[in-house]
């Protein structure tokens, strides 16, 4: 894509007669908005004539359960991005310009359609999932031979690749360094945003033989999920919605956001993940905001680096799809065989007997959502007391969360599992039930979650193993009845952990605490 201009250039629409092109096409992905959409901006200022496509890429769709929050998500952000798009249309006297929504092969359809309209050029967003790398190397070789070109560039992250890098021009591989590096970069300028509305009178009406409209779910394989139930509104709608909210209470992020009972987070992670609201403006509003001394916009503008962290990490060293970052790491010994699947058939369904634990474990489950802190603790679990491989763990994620991006959730399992780059110390195990009196201290959420355990005492709430025969019969819990006894015991796992990653590391394990 071009470098960008002055933001006087940005605001000044090219004259017609100076575009190069005649026609192009962009090609949505993890971008669902029509406001500061670096492709679009390019495309609209290089072309007189700009039509909107997206594509229910069935390679990615067809192994998926048939009921999936995701593409119920994705579905109903098109319907908000259609309407976008014919607002701005309209907003300078063009008619019809409807999103164009294709199911297929993604290579093949965006190829045809682009032939099909006789666009010269196809605009569209870095994706750095290796699928993703995979299907634009595709693209662009089956588009070259239709005479067409593909042009993509930055814009899920502030800053990407290897713009930021050591004084050596190599990756950060520890985070600190790399976010005191990512705060001297930025500035107004990275952080401006890419113009539409004036542009927009290159926006082409829907082609005569389109059908207008995002298809229903049922048309494309899918089946309506609990979704609209949850506090998930979807699309640049919801989106603003959510943002609205948390800025009012970003400055108290910092206090609140590891306590999972609390309203703590800004709850925008899945419209991050599929780009229905630009990662450009909330790092400016954080990045602002910490200028004028809030400390929970500066917490929050640090969960925006990590992000970028992970990406970065994933763009120069693919291999963690897969193995450590570590490779030394990749020689642990795992937990297999019966009793490991039943420990984690177990974890999975939220019956480990650890109440912070189970009630994480079944708010994944039933909104697709949990909470940052519990995805640390939930993961050390897994790994910690469990043994069980981290790609396990890391695949059901990534199977179940909403905002499942593939950089950020792999950092976070490598995180947990002191396999990846800045990770914990392998030594440092959470104790899941310090860690629910500390941060669930009323038991709140776990009652939320764990409702058959509601009437224990606050004290004995978070290990019902340990609670008074009294309080279990006052409150009607019979362990392995009602809620079941801790299938593993902390200490002996603490102990089975240092030996395992001690063997890795050839030396002897620390002493037990």
């Amino acid at each position: 894509m071009p470098e960008r201009r002055t933001a006087a250039d940005a605001r000044r629409p090219a004259a017609a007669q100076d575009k190069p092109l005649s026609a192009a096409l962009v090609w949505f992905r993890r971008d669902l908005r029509a406001d500061d959409h670096a492709a679009l901006h390019h495309a609209l200022a290089a072309a007189r004539r700009v039509w909107c496509a997206f594509i229910f890429d069935r390679t990615i769709l067809d192994p998926l359960p048939r009921t999936d929050r995701r593409v119920e998500f994705i579905r109903d952000s098109l319907v908000d991005l259609d309407r976008q798009l014919l607002a701005l249309g309209e907003s300078r006297d063009v008619q019809g310009t409807h999103l164009i929504v294709r199911f297929g092969d993604a290579v093949k359809e965006i190829s045809r359609l682009a032939s099909e309209l006789g666009v010269q050029a196809v605009y569209a967003n870095h994706d750095d999932d290796p699928y993703a790398l995979s299907r634009d190397a595709r693209a662009r070789g089956a588009l070259a031979e239709a005479g067409i070109a593909l042009h993509t560039g930055k814009d899920h992250v502030v800053f990407e690749r290897s713009e930021v890098t050591t004084t050596t021009q190599t990756p950060y591989s520890v985070f600190t360094p790399y976010k005191s590096a990512w705060l001297k970069r930025v500035d107004h300028a990275a952080l401006a945003a890419w113009p539409i509305e004036p542009l927009a009178g290159a926006l082409a009406p829907l082609p005569s033989g389109c059908r207008p409209g995002v298809p229903v779910l049922h048309d494309i394989g899918f089946e309506p999920t609990n979704l609209h139930e949850l506090r998930l509104p979807a699309g640049t709608v919801g989106a603003k919605t959510l943002w609205v909210d948390f800025e009012s209470r970003i400055d108290h992020y910092a206090k609140t956001r590891d306590h999972p009972g609390l309203k703590g987070p800004s709850y925008l992670s899945t419209h991050l993940r599929f780009g229905t609201i630009s990662v450009r403006q909330l790092a400016r509003a954080a990045w602002q905001r910490m200028q004028g001394g809030s400390h929970g916009a500066e917490v929050w503008l640090s969960e925006l680096i990590w992000r970028e962290f992970y990406h970065q990490i994933l763009h120069h060293h693919p291999h963690v799809v897969g193995h450590a970052f570590k490779r030394e790491y990749d020689a642990l010994h795992f937990e297999h065989g019966r009793v490991a699947d039943a420990h984690f058939a177990a974890w999975c369904a939220g019956h480990t007997g650890y109440p912070l634990v189970d009630a994480a474990m079944h708010q994944l489950n039933q909104t697709g959502y949990m909470h940052n802190r519990l995805r640390m603790v939930s993961a050390s679990f897994l790994v910690k007391h469990l043994g069980l491989d981290w790609r396990r763990g890391e695949a059901y994620f990534a199977e179940k969360l909403n905002d499942f991006d593939l950089a950020a959730n792999n950092g976070g399992w490598q995180w947990a599992a002191s396999t990846g780059c800045d990770a914990q110390p392998y030594f440092r195990i959470f104790n899941p039930v310090t860690q629910s009196e500390k941060f669930d201290a009323q038991g709140h959420f776990i009652r939320r979650y764990l409702p058959q355990l509601a009437k224990l005492p606050d004290a004995a709430i978070h290990a019902p193993w340990r609670a008074r025969p009294v309080d279990l019969a006052a409150a009607g819990v019979a362990l392995d009845r009602d809620y079941p006894a801790p299938i593993v015991d902390h200490d002996a796992a603490r102990t089975a952990t240092l030996k395992r990653y001690a063997a890795v590391k050839g030396r002897g394990a620390p002493t037990a605490r």
